[in-house]
């Protein structure tokens, strides 16, 4: 009540937005395996996903032939959204973010349904992660993944008796 009060003239100014602040949600493609956890999680069910099953060949000679699920259509209805950040926590493998941009109004309802081509574009207004504390204990899972590939290289180091390990 001691201050005057100051009014931020928005289009002009940009506000200084929190680094964690939600906008619009972002799709990063090539993580998404169209397990419909994020579909399937969502309470106001505005996330549409299509997709097929697609034979890909044995990796190895002698191989079977697997199938995999390919990404046909996600949608995201951002007039049903209600920014809860489920589908984001309750994506496994990382392909939905948070971006910042708060900027998409439309004139029609209807383009508020967001393809994953859009979706894709909200990806580059993505901020980096934090850095990590470097007073932090290493994770196990890195921790492991050292000691497994330190184990491998001894092993093909002692099946090669003639070079030194490095």
């Amino acid at each position: 009540m001691t201050r005057r009060a100051v009014t931020q003239q928005y289009p002009e100014t940009q506000p200084a937005l929190p680094p964690r602040s939600r906008g619009v949600i972002g799709l990063f493609e090539e993580n998404c395996t169209v397990c419909m956890l994020c579909a399937r999680e969502c309470p106001d069910w505005c996330i549409y996903i299509d997709s097929h099953k697609e034979t890909v060949p044995p990796a190895t000679p002698g191989g079977r032939e697997r199938s995999r699920n390919v990404l046909d259509r996600f949608a995201i209805d951002f007039a049903l959204c209600m920014y809860c950040g489920i589908c984001i926590e309750a994506c496994p493998f990382d392909a939905l973010f948070w971006s910042p941009e708060f900027e998409y109004a439309e004139t029609d309802i209807r383009e508020l349904t967001h393809e994953r081509d859009r979706l894709r574009e909200w990806m580059w207004t993505v901020p980096e992660p934090p850095p990590l504390d470097l007073a932090a204990e290493e994770p196990k899972e890195v921790a492991a993944a050292q000691k497994a590939a330190e184990r491998l290289a001894a092993e093909q180091a002692a099946e090669r008796p003639g070079e030194e390990p490095s």
